[in-house]
């Protein structure tokens, strides 16, 4: 049985995203409803962040330490370095003023390939996007609730996605050259009321990891879209998973801390950063080529 450890003591509003830095060795995440973006270092045990004034859902590193790809609620922006500033590309969701982006990654050709969230849930009002190198901007998927889950194949061949309160995990072929997305097929349906899909990252042997919200632990799927690893968490509240440290062997964990009383009096650690070993190594994050 794996044993799951506080990486890093804190009450996260809402943690999310986190992404390994191999260069740095260090682990970026964010804290959506408190408009930050962390920089965790695991060997000092410290943690420092940026100040937004919007939420930031999600975001990439660009190469050459040249800082970040952000999506806002407010579009996509270039992040110089680490620094709050924003420098605005795009915002493809104008006029969507629940929506914010929520879940994004980048494709080994260094495009972004983002979601966003429709909160009031009462029709399918969010979309998947794809900002290329060049800054134009396509849409990917349209009908969705809330845009999660999005992960590539070693190979490249398959991108991942899911849509978290359907409680499924969607598989399509993934064109490389052109970004384009074909022959959707259903990886795994999850049963409701027993944790819903939310962040995801794939292992070197293409098995899929996925936190599940509500759901109290994380989840490792084969290529077939079978469960093949479950591994509870001392948070009721997992969000997304993110391999790192020198090996990229150990998973970091993000967590939410905005829960019911009685549920922290449970989970008093929820919000934190958690860890656990595994065997199999993550791959190395794409950055955004820009």
């Amino acid at each position: 049985m794996r044993k799951v450890d506080v990486a890093y003591k804190t009450q996260a509003n809402l943690g999310e995203c986190p992404r390994w830095d191999e260069r740095e060795q260090v682990l970026y995440w964010v804290d959506i409803n408190a408009f930050q973006l962390h920089r965790f270092d695991p060997k000092a045990g410290a943690d420092e962040w940026l100040q937004f004034d919007e939420e930031i859902g999600c975001f990439s590193l660009r190469p050459e330490d040249k800082g970040f790809i952000v999506g806002m609620r407010s579009g996509f922006y270039l992040v110089n370095g680490w620094s709050s500033e924003l420098h605005p590309i795009a915002d493809p969701e104008v006029g969507l003023t629940t929506n914010r982006f929520n879940d994004g990654r980048c494709d080994a050709a260094g495009r972004f390939i983002a979601g966003s969230v429709y909160p009031p849930k009462d029709r399918d009002g969010a979309n998947l996007w794809s900002l290329d190198t060049d800054e134009s901007v396509s849409l990917l998927l349209e009908g969705l609730l809330t845009s999660n889950g999005a992960a590539f194949s070693p190979d490249n061949r398959f991108f991942y996605h899911s849509d978290t309160p359907k409680h499924a995990i969607w598989r399509y072929e993934y064109d490389l050259a052109t970004g384009k997305l074909s022959n959707r097929e259903l990886f795994h349906q999850f049963e409701f009321g027993d944790g819903r899909p939310d962040g995801a990252a794939v292992d070197t042997e293409g098995f899929y990891w996925t936190a599940l919200y509500e759901g109290g632990r994380i989840a490792r799927l084969s290529p077939a879209g079978e469960i093949v690893e479950e591994i509870a968490v001392p948070a009721k509240c997992p969000t997304m998973v993110a391999f790192g440290d020198d090996d990229l062997k150990t998973l970091y964990i993000t967590t939410v801390g905005n829960r019911p009383e009685d549920e922290l009096e449970q989970y008093p650690d929820s919000g934190s950063l958690f860890k656990v070993r595994v065997d199999v190594p993550g791959m190395i994050e794409h950055r955004f080529v820009r």
